[in-house]
């Protein structure tokens, strides 16, 4: 009876032993690391064109419009412009006009913007409202060649007085039809460059209004047309609006479909 009771007391003092060296040896045991986080690839980058700021359409793009921005390489479409292939792009860019409006941040491509010397120029630097209508010129009647694109000046018709005086012979008059008219272009030179030479032009192209568009081609039926450069101090003061100075009324042959008939035309 004594054997078995030390026999019993020996196994447990024997697991107690067991169990106390299992847990130190558990417990010095240094904690498992955890597996270091794959890191993702780096993403590569380019640098793309976009607007500073929102660009109107209309408005005339300036270095301050623009800004270089980081890019995904990914997300790059064809029609964006990028530092690697376009590094002059800044100075490409400047001076062209918003076709469509530009958000602050989109990216800059050329199809919504237009330059000088592409198509589409003309109708992008026209306020709304306005047309642009071009009249024959010449030295005599142009200023000797001194108006420059963005000049402003007076319309004066030339025309026969034989309708008041029957008798007088060669006897003509001359008025003033329009006045403070901007000149969008002289042939086709859209604007002066620095250091460029007076080039005498052959058609000058006005910025009006429909009506005084419609003023200015019947008269230049009626008589012969000259403009008057004004200086740049009476053009600031007088606004930028052009003015219709006669209410001039003419009549008009006009045919459609083979068949004449008459009508007036007003400012």
């Amino acid at each position: 009876m004594k054997i078995a009771r030390v026999a019993v007391l020996a196994v447990a003092i024997g697991s107690a032993g067991g169990a106390a060296m299992l847990a130190k040896g558990m417990l010095s045991q240094p904690p498992e690391q955890p597996k270091a986080e794959q890191q993702a690839p780096a993403m590569e980058m380019a640098r793309v064109l976009v607007a500073a700021n929102e660009i109107p359409q209309g408005r005339v793009v300036t270095r301050a419009d623009l800004r270089w921005q980081d890019w995904p390489e990914e997300a790059i479409a064809e029609i964006f412009i990028t530092s690697d292939e376009r590094p002059d792009a800044l100075d490409d860019i400047e001076g062209s006009i918003a076709r469509f409006t530009v958000s602050g941040g989109e990216p800059i491509n050329e199809i919504k913007l237009v330059r000088a010397d592409r198509g589409g120029f003309m109708s992008a630097i026209l306020p709304s409202g306005m047309r642009a209508i071009s009249t024959r010129i010449s030295p005599e009647t142009g200023a000797g060649g001194f108006i420059l694109p963005n000049d402003r000046v007076d319309v004066l018709l030339t025309k026969s007085d034989e309708q008041n005086n029957p008798n007088a012979g060669d006897s003509y008059v001359s008025e003033t039809v329009l006045r403070n008219v901007r000149v969008l272009a002289i042939d086709q030179t859209i604007r002066e460059e620095d250091g460029e030479q007076v080039v005498v032009g052959k058609t000058a192209t006005l910025e009006l209004g429909p009506d005084q568009a419609e003023v200015l081609a019947l008269a230049e039926q009626t008589g012969e047309l000259s403009l008057a450069l004004r200086s740049l101090a009476d053009s600031q003061s007088a606004g930028s609006v052009p003015e219709t100075v006669n209410d001039r009324r003419g009549a008009v042959r006009v045919v459609r479909f083979g068949v004449s008939s008459q009508s007036t035309a007003s400012r």
